[in-house]
């Protein structure tokens, strides 16, 4: 809860951001970067080799 000081409101970091940072952007990463990996994997097996 935020608090005033001096007429300034003083804030954690966690309650200026608003949100707790959680495993669920990692796995959001983890996914996309394995995605385009794949991708490019296909992309490679289908028009690069010879």
């Amino acid at each position: 809860m935020d608090q005033k000081k001096d007429g300034v409101i003083v804030e954690t970091a966690t309650e200026a951001r608003q949100a707790e940072p959680g495993p669920s952007i990692l796995m959001l990463l983890i996914t996309s970067i394995s995605l385009a990996v794949l991708v490019m994997a296909i992309v490679w097996f289908v028009f690069f080799r010879t």
